[in-house]
């Protein structure tokens, strides 16, 4: 399954974890510095709901969440 809604075309997107070791200047230490980063993929809430397209046609579509709760598609 390719993890893209169908209604906002939202698709996974790249970011990074970043650790950060030692002990912050507020609790007394030096600081925290980043000792390592990797990469990481933020993935979209998509959820499989049959939608009422606007011929009147019901289909199964992948659908975020997001488009869900802002009311752009219409629940069969």
């Amino acid at each position: 399954m390719a993890r893209i809604c169908q209604i906002t075309g939202k698709r996974p997107t790249t970011g990074s974890i970043i650790h950060r070791k030692g002990q912050s200047k507020k609790s007394g230490g030096i600081g925290t510095h980043i000792t390592k980063t990797t990469r990481r993929t933020f993935r979209p809430n998509l959820q499989r709901i049959r939608v009422k397209l606007p011929s009147g046609q019901i289909k199964r579509m992948w659908v975020s969440v997001k488009a869900i709760k802002a009311g752009k598609v219409q629940k069969a």
